[in-house]
Protein backbone atom coordinates (compact mmCIF):
# COMPACT_ATOMS: atom_id res chain seq x y z
CA UNK A 1 0.00 0.00 0.00
CA UNK A 2 1.33 3.45 -0.95
CA UNK A 3 1.69 5.92 1.91
CA UNK A 4 2.40 9.63 2.23
CA UNK A 5 3.18 11.71 5.30
CA UNK A 6 1.33 14.83 6.40
CA UNK A 7 2.93 16.75 9.25
CA UNK A 8 2.26 20.07 10.99
CA UNK A 9 4.04 21.66 13.94
CA UNK A 10 2.29 23.44 16.81
CA UNK A 11 3.83 25.79 19.32
CA UNK A 12 1.96 27.05 22.37
CA UNK A 13 1.99 30.83 22.59
CA UNK A 14 0.09 31.26 25.87
CA UNK A 15 -2.88 29.69 27.59
CA UNK A 16 -4.86 27.90 24.89
CA UNK A 17 -3.36 29.89 22.02
CA UNK A 18 -1.12 28.01 19.57
CA UNK A 19 0.63 28.77 16.31
CA UNK A 20 0.34 26.05 13.70
CA UNK A 21 3.16 25.80 11.18
CA UNK A 22 2.26 23.95 7.99
CA UNK A 23 5.62 24.12 6.26
CA UNK A 24 7.61 26.19 3.85
CA UNK A 25 5.63 28.71 1.85
CA UNK A 26 2.41 28.31 3.83
CA UNK A 27 1.34 31.01 6.30
CA UNK A 28 1.15 30.03 9.95
CA UNK A 29 -2.26 29.87 11.59
CA UNK A 30 -3.13 31.12 15.07
CA UNK A 31 -5.62 29.02 17.04
CA UNK A 32 -7.26 29.61 20.40
CA UNK A 33 -10.19 28.42 22.45
CA UNK A 34 -13.12 30.80 22.90
CA UNK A 35 -13.71 32.47 26.26
CA UNK A 36 -13.80 31.57 29.07
CA UNK A 37 -10.90 29.14 28.43
CA UNK A 38 -9.05 31.22 25.85
CA UNK A 39 -9.37 34.59 24.22
CA UNK A 40 -10.86 33.48 20.90
CA UNK A 41 -7.94 34.86 18.86
CA UNK A 42 -8.32 32.15 16.25
CA UNK A 43 -10.34 29.07 15.40
CA UNK A 44 -10.37 26.26 17.93
CA UNK A 45 -9.77 22.58 17.02
CA UNK A 46 -13.50 21.87 16.62
CA UNK A 47 -13.84 24.65 14.05
CA UNK A 48 -10.68 23.48 12.28
CA UNK A 49 -12.15 19.97 12.03
CA UNK A 50 -15.38 21.34 10.57
CA UNK A 51 -13.41 23.54 8.14
CA UNK A 52 -11.28 20.58 7.06
CA UNK A 53 -14.33 18.44 6.30
CA UNK A 54 -16.16 21.17 4.36
CA UNK A 55 -13.02 22.28 2.51
CA UNK A 56 -12.21 18.71 1.48
CA UNK A 57 -15.76 18.10 0.23
CA UNK A 58 -15.77 21.34 -1.78
CA UNK A 59 -12.33 20.59 -3.23
CA UNK A 60 -13.35 17.01 -4.11
CA UNK A 61 -16.49 18.27 -5.85
CA UNK A 62 -14.42 20.85 -7.76
CA UNK A 63 -11.99 18.10 -8.82
CA UNK A 64 -14.78 15.79 -9.97
CA UNK A 65 -16.58 18.55 -11.89
CA UNK A 66 -13.35 19.51 -13.65
CA UNK A 67 -12.44 15.88 -14.38
CA UNK A 68 -15.65 15.58 -16.41
CA UNK A 69 -14.90 18.67 -18.49
CA UNK A 70 -16.82 21.26 -16.51
CA UNK A 71 -15.48 24.68 -15.61
CA UNK A 72 -17.42 25.27 -12.41
CA UNK A 73 -17.88 28.66 -10.84
CA UNK A 74 -17.18 29.19 -7.15
CA UNK A 75 -18.58 26.61 -4.75
CA UNK A 76 -19.66 27.73 -1.30
CA UNK A 77 -19.83 25.46 1.72
CA UNK A 78 -21.40 25.66 5.14
CA UNK A 79 -20.89 23.00 7.78
CA UNK A 80 -22.57 22.71 11.14
CA UNK A 81 -21.25 20.38 13.78
CA UNK A 82 -23.57 19.14 16.46
CA UNK A 83 -21.78 19.02 19.81
CA UNK A 84 -23.07 16.72 22.52
CA UNK A 85 -21.75 15.14 25.68
CA UNK A 86 -20.89 11.45 25.47
CA UNK A 87 -21.66 8.87 28.17
CA UNK A 88 -18.55 10.04 30.06
CA UNK A 89 -19.75 13.65 30.04
CA UNK A 90 -17.10 14.77 27.50
CA UNK A 91 -17.92 17.05 24.57
CA UNK A 92 -17.79 15.35 21.19
CA UNK A 93 -19.00 16.09 17.66
CA UNK A 94 -21.12 13.05 16.80
CA UNK A 95 -22.65 14.64 13.71
CA UNK A 96 -21.89 17.29 11.11
CA UNK A 97 -24.06 18.53 8.27
CA UNK A 98 -22.25 19.96 5.26
CA UNK A 99 -24.05 21.98 2.60
CA UNK A 100 -22.33 22.73 -0.71
CA UNK A 101 -23.79 25.22 -3.18
CA UNK A 102 -22.88 25.21 -6.85
CA UNK A 103 -22.77 28.37 -8.96
CA UNK A 104 -24.52 26.55 -11.82
CA UNK A 105 -27.85 24.85 -12.31
CA UNK A 106 -28.02 21.10 -12.98
CA UNK A 107 -28.52 21.54 -16.74
CA UNK A 108 -25.32 23.57 -17.03
CA UNK A 109 -22.96 20.83 -15.83
CA UNK A 110 -21.94 17.71 -17.76
CA UNK A 111 -22.32 14.31 -16.06
CA UNK A 112 -23.61 15.89 -12.83
CA UNK A 113 -25.52 12.81 -11.65
CA UNK A 114 -22.41 10.63 -11.99
CA UNK A 115 -20.22 13.29 -10.31
CA UNK A 116 -22.57 13.62 -7.33
CA UNK A 117 -22.66 9.85 -6.92
CA UNK A 118 -18.88 9.52 -6.55
CA UNK A 119 -17.11 12.76 -5.58
CA UNK A 120 -17.17 12.07 -1.83
CA UNK A 121 -14.94 9.02 -2.34
CA UNK A 122 -12.08 11.38 -3.27
CA UNK A 123 -12.40 13.40 -0.04
CA UNK A 124 -9.49 12.27 2.16
CA UNK A 125 -10.63 14.13 5.29
CA UNK A 126 -14.33 13.28 5.24
CA UNK A 127 -13.74 9.61 4.49
CA UNK A 128 -11.02 9.41 7.17
CA UNK A 129 -13.32 10.96 9.77
CA UNK A 130 -16.18 8.66 8.78
CA UNK A 131 -13.99 5.59 9.13
CA UNK A 132 -12.28 6.80 12.29
CA UNK A 133 -8.60 7.64 12.53
CA UNK A 134 -6.30 5.67 14.77
CA UNK A 135 -4.34 8.18 16.85
CA UNK A 136 -1.21 7.07 18.69
CA UNK A 137 0.17 9.40 21.35
CA UNK A 138 3.73 9.99 22.52
CA UNK A 139 4.48 12.55 25.25
CA UNK A 140 8.09 13.54 25.95
CA UNK A 141 9.75 15.55 28.67
CA UNK A 142 12.21 18.35 27.86
CA UNK A 143 15.08 15.82 27.62
CA UNK A 144 13.27 13.70 25.03
CA UNK A 145 12.34 10.88 27.41
CA UNK A 146 9.05 9.24 26.56
CA UNK A 147 6.53 9.70 29.38
CA UNK A 148 3.56 8.25 27.53
CA UNK A 149 3.57 5.97 24.49
CA UNK A 150 5.86 3.58 22.73
CA UNK A 151 9.35 3.70 24.29
CA UNK A 152 10.84 2.90 20.88
CA UNK A 153 10.30 6.61 20.12
CA UNK A 154 12.78 7.48 22.91
CA UNK A 155 15.42 9.98 21.80
CA UNK A 156 18.54 8.05 20.81
CA UNK A 157 16.80 4.67 21.09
Amino acid sequence: METKTVQVFLRQQSGYAFTIEFGEGIADLATDEPAPLGEGKGPNPSRLLMAAIANCLAASLTFALSKFGNQPGPITATITGEMARNDGGRWRIPKAVAELTLSEGPGELKHLERILAQFEEFCVVTQSVRQGIEVELVIRDHDGRVLVGDKSFEAGA
